[in-house]
């Protein structure tokens, strides 16, 4: 059973925890997610397309990201989750935090925050190792192609975390 830290609304961690999932927040209640953006020396940067047997968003593009667990830190998160997700390691790679924002759901039990990061590394799709449960496809995308995909509808979060495909 994965458990997740739950915050105030301050993002000051209260004690206690939450079953992974299991959405009972109260309006001022929130848990946290991470976003990890690799971005290449040439200003591209790595998207990977979500499998279609996901309940939300199948088949849509987005970046690393996920909840953190209980007793992680943010960038602790990232790290792993952009590990799981693409075999990359961004521990040392050139950059890192960005900013934080955050989702309220009210009377939904879904608050959160999410911590974004940004990593400059020169990769390539030999380097990736892709967890087939979670990624469909990857590709190497400037901040122009990712901006298209979101006019379409099919890129996540595009409108919350667009200002870290700038340069």
């Amino acid at each position: 059973m994965e458990l997740w830290d739950i915050y105030d609304k301050n993002k000051v961690p209260t004690g206690r925890t939450m079953e992974r999932n299991q959405f009972h927040l109260a309006d001022d209640e929130y848990h946290l997610t991470v976003l990890g953006v690799i971005m290449r020396p040439d200003g591209r940067f790595l998207i990977t397309k979500r499998v279609m047997t996901k309940r939300w968003a199948p088949g849509w593009w987005e970046v690393s990201g996920g909840a953190a667990q209980a007793g992680e830190k943010s960038e602790e998160a990232v790290v792993r989750e952009i590990r799981e997700e693409t075999g990359l390691d961004v521990t040392g790679a050139e950059g890192g935090y960005q900013f934080t924002y955050h989702r309220e759901n009210p009377g939904k039990g879904d608050n959160y925050f999410v911590d974004v990061y940004r990593y400059v590394m020169d990769v390539d799709e030999r380097d990736l190792k892709l967890q087939e449960e979670e990624v469909a496809g990857v590709r190497f995308a400037t901040a122009q192609e990712i901006k298209a995909l979101a006019d379409q509808g099919i890129f996540l979060h595009y409108d919350s975390i667009c200002k870290v495909f700038q340069r």
